[in-house]
């Protein structure tokens, strides 16, 4: 299961971006209102769980200076990666795309299409705050 979010223009350059999305605290402030639970674990992995849900653990993956970070689920049951792509298109300007990647069984991918794309969309939505 593939799902992309629309790219957002953030006003800052992709250096402060990329710091602030290395940052895994600051998952936290991008968070849905709805989040439950936020725990940072250590500087590469941390859990989240949102009301109804249950909790996920992410950790980082790998990462590309300033340009790509990649998360990817702790534990080999629900097997995806959250990729953060970055793209500078002036100096206080950084294009921004998400991607979500889950390797789910029929049922499982129909069961949480929408929940996941909406939570990829929050994301970039607040992302466009920082």
């Amino acid at each position: 299961m593939f799902i992309e979010t629309p790219k957002k223009v953030i006003g800052k350059n992709n250096q402060e971006v990329y710091t602030f999305l290395t940052d895994l605290s600051n998952f936290e402030k991008l968070m849905p209102e709805t989040i439950d639970k936020f725990e940072l674990i250590n500087e590469n992995i941390f859990l989240f769980a949102l009301k109804g849900m249950p909790e996920i653990v992410l950790e980082r993956k790998s990462q590309l200076e300033y340009s790509q970070l990649v998360l990817g689920a702790a534990s080999d049951k629900l097997p995806f990666k959250l990729t953060a792509d970055l793209v500078s298109i002036g100096a206080n300007e950084t294009e921004v795309s998400l991607k979500f990647d889950g390797s789910f069984n029929a049922m499982m991918a129909m069961m949480i299409k929408t929940p996941i794309t909406n939570f990829m969309n929050t994301l970039s939505d607040n992302l466009s705050k920082i």
